[in-house]
């Protein structure tokens, strides 16, 4: 197809766009935001139903299931979501292929490291180690 002066301005952009990648992209930051919503309400009318907020009564909620399963939802949900829009920043504002690369990097390695410390801390929990 040419592309030439002739071409019409859809033939010029044509091809030009994400090559298919950007719609995995998109509609995984939007499940993780209906998940987080979901999640979200649930933390706070679990909360809001707790006779107290001392350490106690919140240990006892975090060792059962009710209670552990959808907090480790959430937190993997928050980091993975967390780490899709700031690979979109970089994506944005980082101009040099090498920098984007090594920051996307950095950030999945931050996202990891820390959803994995605040599943130790929850199993630690639920489990009463």
């Amino acid at each position: 197809m040419s592309r030439g002066k002739s071409a019409t301005p859809l033939a010029k952009v044509r091809g030009l766009g994400a090559s298919g990648h950007g719609g995995e992209h998109w509609l995984a930051e939007r499940f993780t935001s209906v998940a987080l919503v979901l999640l979200s309400i649930w933390l706070v009318a679990a909360l809001l139903m707790l006779p107290d907020l001392s350490q106690s009564t919140l240990t006892n909620f975090l060792s059962r299931p009710l209670g552990a399963v959808p907090m480790a939802l959430f937190v993997i949900t928050a980091f993975l979501h967390g780490l899709h829009g700031l690979k979109v920043v970089v994506d944005d504002y980082v101009h040099e292929e090498g920098n984007r690369i090594a920051s996307h990097y950095f950030l999945t390695m931050a996202a990891i490291a820390g959803a994995s410390l605040s599943l130790f801390a929850l199993a630690s929990i639920a489990f009463g180690a």
